[in-house]
């Protein structure tokens, strides 16, 4: 587990470690106060995560053509 604070990860840091803390957690050779503390930190990365996928898609925008040519954006709606 790492020591490095979850703030300053990047997307793919944070994913990658929290992949290695699921391997670890599901093989249960850690002590169980170990395993909470893994857990938290696995918690802790997937919101982490979760916020950088949001931010990423606030930024997305898509251009729209309006009846006369012009091009504009408008924000990016998954759905």
């Amino acid at each position: 587990m790492s020591d490095t604070p979850i703030k300053s990860l990047s997307f793919e840091d944070a994913l990658s470690e929290l992949e290695l803390i699921v391997q670890q957690l599901e093989r249960g050779d850690a002590p169980l106060e170990e395993s909470i503390a893994i857990y938290q930190r696995g918690a802790k990365l997937k919101a982490h995560c979760e916020g950088k996928l949001k931010d990423a898609q606030l930024k997305v925008e898509k251009i729209v053509l309006a009846p006369d040519g012009s091009a504009s954006t408008e924000s990016f709606d998954a759905e």
